[in-house]
């Protein structure tokens, strides 16, 4: 097994622009080095070696604890806030209706992310990857 020596390693798709944005916030935030991020749209990235398909990568945010635990969504980016040192942000985030919300948000954001980044030639809400890196297709 690996030897871990940082809080998660994050996956996050590269050749996103809104997602990029953040991965470099979040770079320039974790002075500490707790992250360490995997770009899953890099042709060196095989979805297979961690048991799960360049689909699964792409339709949610996926992070990996030390252990080997998956976390997706949500927790993900609260996860991310805590290791930067920004605890203050994740308490409000977990509140009934606020964690609900956030959920749903994110959930509808996850399934449009490719058509509002302009990644996406169908003129219906669904976009699929057909191979690990070849272009978006309707």
């Amino acid at each position: 097994m690996r030897n871990f020596c940082y809080e998660l390693e994050a996956f996050y798709d590269g050749g996103c622009p809104l997602c990029l944005r953040e991965v470099k916030l979040l770079k320039r935030l974790d002075r500490h080095s707790r992250i360490q991020f995997t770009d899953i749209s890099s042709p060196s990235f095989k979805a297979e070696e961690y048991g799960k398909t360049q689909q699964q990568f792409m339709q949610e945010m996926h992070a990996r604890l030390p252990g080997g635990t998956w976390i997706t969504g949500v927790e993900v980016f609260r996860r991310l806030y805590s290791a930067i040192g920004l605890r203050w942000l994740i308490w409000p985030s977990r509140l009934p209706g606020i964690s609900h919300g956030l959920d749903c948000l994110y959930g509808i954001f996850a399934k449009r992310r490719l058509s509002l980044t302009g990644r996406c030639q169908s003129q219906n809400s669904s976009c699929s990857i057909s191979s690990p890196h070849a272009e978006v297709q309707s």
